[in-house]
């Protein structure tokens, strides 16, 4: 079907090992302008507290979109006949100092939301979402947040620093740019220091569903408790690749064992059609430690998966019947 939107470049037009090094071979662009989302790359591993890598995730991501196709045969979404969709490149951040390119991430991205377009993020260690959340919340108001993680991200400080990929989510609050009765953290699990690794946040108002809870059950019913919960305010969902278990997704920083299978993530993220989603992001994979790259096909196709339930590709799908 031909259409006037940008369309990923097929793999029978061009082996895929060939072709532009974009997310899913797009047309790449210098803004936003006239889109209706973008991915965008942050490649910073600045903020890491163990293994580093993060700030290569970006490129592996799209290096192994190439084998990801236009519709989506399990939920009959075609993204690409209802929305402008291009890459947009990298943030250009200070690889030297973390505390300027949280500042640099929020200007780039409040130049991105001045078009309209919602930004897809390929990360990049999670102190990213902080910033991007600070723009959100200037174009948006305060957020709905589906947090999908091994870890809560709500510490204070780290090595007294409150900069930090164990932090976005604490400063966000502090930002006010949560609705915090309608916080969601999925995944949680491992070791901690105290109960307030987990109970910081109930203490909020948020909703934290830890791993076990997840065991050996499908996910979909829990998603439509959090739409039901949500309704129709502006969503933003962060998924970090540890919230897999490391045997589907060993390719990142941190990993804790007891993790969500492949399809339960694919449960959440497909669960979230319906939801006003305003952006998301795919952090945390670390190439160096998966030389496969499976980390980062799984990484690339949990993007797809969130621009086939952005509104625009949602409404497309239902008019189509």
């Amino acid at each position: 079907m031909t259409n006037d939107f940008n369309q990923p470049l097929g793999g029978n037009d061009m082996p895929r090992f060939g072709g532009p090094a974009t997310m899913m071979r797009l047309p790449a662009q210098a803004t936003a302008k006239g889109l209706d989302a973008a991915f965008i790359g942050i490649p910073m591993d600045h903020g890491t507290s163990n293994r580093p890598g993060t700030r290569l995730g970006p490129r592996q991501i799209r290096d192994e979109s190439r084998m990801l196709r236009p519709y989506n045969m399990a939920t009959r979404a075609a993204p690409f006949e209802a929305m402008q969709v291009a890459d947009i490149g990298d943030v250009p951040i200070n690889t030297f100092d973390l505390k300027k390119t949280v500042d640099i991430i929020t200007e780039h991205y409040r130049e991105v939301l001045s078009h309209g377009v919602i930004p897809l993020t390929l990360g990049g260690d999670h102190t990213l979402t902080w910033p991007i959340l600070r723009a959100i919340k200037e174009r948006h108001g305060p957020v709905a947040l589906i947090h999908v993680d091994a870890h809560a991200d709500i510490n204070d400080t780290m090595f007294g620093e409150k900069v930090a990929h164990g932090c976005p989510f604490r400063r966000a609050w502090e930002d006010g740019c949560l609705q915090n009765d309608k916080v969601f953290q999925i995944g949680l699990r491992g070791t901690g220091y105290s109960p307030e690794d987990f109970d910081w946040g109930r203490k909020n108002g948020w909703t934290v569903v830890q791993a076990e809870e997840c065991w050996h059950k499908s996910l979909t019913p829990l998603m439509a408790e959090i739409r039901a919960k949500i309704g129709d305010a502006p969503v933003y969902l962060s998924y970090d690749i540890d919230s897999l278990d490391p045997a589907f997704a060993p390719g990142t920083g941190t990993v804790e064992p007891g993790g969500l299978t492949i399809w339960q993530g694919l449960e959440i993220v497909r669960g979230c059609a319906g939801l006003n989603l305003v952006g998301g992001d795919l952090v945390e994979v670390s190439p160096p430690y998966d030389p496969s790259g499976n980390t980062a096909l799984v990484g690339a196709n949990l993007l797809y998966e969130m621009l086939c339930v952005l509104p625009k590709a949602v409404a497309h799908r239902l008019a189509q019947g």
